[in-house]
């Protein structure tokens, strides 16, 4: 039988080898490249606790330091690359430590088990990346409020995506940029949930070896301290789901935006035109620009939820401590992310990049009976109960609709044959201006 540390770890107490297919449907190395560093930086921290603790000598603890921080430049270099033979990446670094300085490297794996490492591994990778999510929703919540800025004029809000109200393009932008906040701050209420060390939790119930866990936290960064529960640190993916859960929040209000952004530069809407740049053609069509960009984004939602969903799945039916179907969590995690980023900055490049067309929305909202609800309020200013008010309103729609005209056309005799409460003094409240200048709308401008 082949060394056992010839591309993997363990296999002393078997009497046949993995069968090949097996290899590769237990193997994940090449999908999982990116926990290299975090592997590394765990076993740099576990090798200093382990001289702290006398399990190795300063002597071994400076080999193997050297040897990992070699084996690290060499991977950043490309001097060395990782292939499907490994079982993961957690293998392919111990093994080239060996290599690399002979015996000592055996040493390196006393006092901690692969499913502690693998999760501290986790940890630090997610941890590094929501902090990089939590900055590119930023970067993108500081252009929603530049573009919003730059852009206060009248259109029409919506229900039901019918015309109701007046808003400004400014004010929608702004919308957004409140949704953005509160992911910004799901990503960090997720850092700090996760934010304990798991290293040192062996494979399920700790180790017989004197170790510092305290002291490998502090070094890797986890604020929380260590794990408190063994079972719990080996076992936990709650980090990852929670992360998806904000990751799938975030793309909802990603794809809202992008079904707002087709529509709005669409032939029946014209409020925007789309930079070419995040548009494309058609094949037979010469006439045609699709908002691709933002049906990329609406499409690939879909993605990040059923990342969220298959491990919700997969963890369901767990029981404790550690099982090889939590390796479900990498692929939903990193793909996830990958979606989430692009579509992050997708996104905010095709905001500071639209020009809006504030004449088509201002023409949109002389249509739809937009200042309804305003004629309503006019009435109740003037004593009538809202619900009375309300229906009188009601009645000058249709009448309105029959006549073509709109409420502000209306002549005041047409008015006061509905309510005798109407004046002169209406018309003026009844403009876009003045409705958006009212009260509390001001703060649309």
């Amino acid at each position: 039988m082949a060394d056992a540390y010839e591309t993997r770890l363990w296999g002393g107490r078997f009497h046949e080898d993995e069968d090949a297919l097996m290899q590769r449907f237990n193997g994940n190395a090449c999908e999982t490249l990116w926990l290299m560093e975090p592997d590394i930086e765990g076993s740099l921290a576990h090798v200093a606790m382990q001289v702290r603790c006398g399990l190795l000598t300063e002597g071994e603890g400076k080999t193997l330091t050297e040897g990992l921080e070699s084996i690290l430049a060499d991977w950043r270099s490309g001097a060395i690359t990782c292939g499907p033979e490994y079982e993961d990446v957690h293998t392919f670094v111990e093994l080239n430590l060996i290599r690399r300085v002979g015996e000592v490297g055996k040493k390196l794996h006393a006092a901690r088990s692969r499913n502690d490492q693998v999760n501290t591994d986790m940890k630090l990778y997610v941890k590094a990346q929501l902090h990089r999510v939590a900055g590119l929703i930023d970067s993108f919540t500081a252009t929603l409020k530049e573009v919003a800025d730059k852009n206060p004029w009248p259109m029409p809000g919506y229900t039901h995506l019918q015309r109701a109200q007046v808003v400004t393009f400014k004010y929608y932008m702004l919308a957004y940029a409140e949704m953005m906040a509160r992911d910004k701050q799901r990503v960090l209420n997720a850092l700090d949930l996760m934010d304990e060390s798991p290293l040192g939790c062996g494979a399920l119930a700790g180790t017989t070896h004197q170790i510092d866990r305290a002291f490998t936290a502090e070094k890797l960064g986890f604020s929380h301290g260590p794990c408190k529960n063994f079972l719990d640190g080996v076992s936990d993916r709650d980090y990852v789901l929670e992360s998806l859960s904000a990751f799938s929040i975030l793309m909802m209000h990603l794809s809202r935006l992008s079904e707002e952004l087709v529509l709005w530069s669409s032939a029946e809407f014209g409020f925007i035109t789309l930079d070419d740049k995040y548009t494309t053609g058609s094949s037979i069509m010469p006439q045609k620009k699709n908002a691709d960009g933002a049906e990329l984004v609406r499409g690939q939602t879909g993605r990040v939820y059923g990342h969220l969903t298959a491990l919700l799945c997969t963890m369901k039916g767990l029981p404790l401590a550690y099982n090889k179907d939590m390796q479900e969590d990498k692929l939903a995690f990193y793909d996830s992310l990958n979606v989430v980023t692009a579509c992050l900055q997708v996104t905010e490049r095709m905001i500071a990049t639209l020009t809006p067309h504030p004449e088509v929305m201002r023409a949109a909202i002389k249509k739809g009976f937009i200042n309804a609800t305003e004629a309503a309020d006019y009435l109740v200013r003037k004593g009538m109960p809202f619900r009375d008010a309300h229906s009188v309103v009601g009645q000058l729609v249709l009448y309105c609709e029959q006549q073509g005209k709109a409420l502000e056309e209306l002549s005041l005799e047409e008015l006061k044959a509905v309510s005798p409460v109407f004046e002169e003094d209406v018309y003026p409240e009844l403009t876009c201006d003045a409705i958006l200048h009212r009260g509390i709308k001001q703060e649309m401008l």
